[in-house]
């Protein structure tokens, strides 16, 4: 969980194209996949499967009858793990947003008069609300260095 080489720099590379800010997701900041990485080497370490497999039969112990469903999708989460931003190649590589910025040669949405009503921002609705929108409408109103230095959203409960 390291600081970037020149995190000032690395700052404005971070604002992904869809208007969030990659530093604020989990899969950037890495706690999550660590802390999943680490319970799974625990788990392994003490052959929890065992020990979970026989307590499952007992009714208290039924909910570990997931237990291999719950360890891999640990495994999972170790994989979110994201040390690049959006726009450095990390992300999805599925990424709607990334392509039609890229193909339109903007820097993101901001830029784009379409943003307000783009079908390809509509699936970040589910996670993260109207954050995104909120943080396009301050870039292109105030600009970079100012969403930098305020409030950056990473969930807002739509109006």
């Amino acid at each position: 969980m390291g600081v970037n080489v020149c995190e000032e720099n690395q700052n404005e590379t971070l604002i992904a194209y869809c208007g969030l800010y990659c530093g604020d997701c989990h899969g950037y900041k890495g706690v999550i996949p660590d802390l999943a990485r680490d319970l799974r080497k625990e788990l392994r370490k003490s052959r929890y499967d065992l020990f979970a497999a026989m307590i499952s039969k007992e009714n208290f112990g039924k909910a570990l009858k997931n237990y291999d469903a719950c360890y891999e999708a640990l495994g999972l989460m170790v994989k979110f793990r994201c040390k690049k931003g959006c726009k450095n190649g990390g992300g999805p590589p599925f990424c709607k947003i990334r392509s039609c910025c890229q193909k339109k040669g903007i820097e993101g949405c901001w830029e784009c008069d379409m943003f307000e009503t783009c079908e390809r921002l509509a699936f970040l609705e589910e996670v993260h609300g109207d954050a995104h929108l909120r943080n396009l409408r301050k870039i292109r109103k105030r600009g970079k260095e100012a969403f930098l230095e305020g409030k950056k959203y990473w969930y807002s409960k739509p109006k």
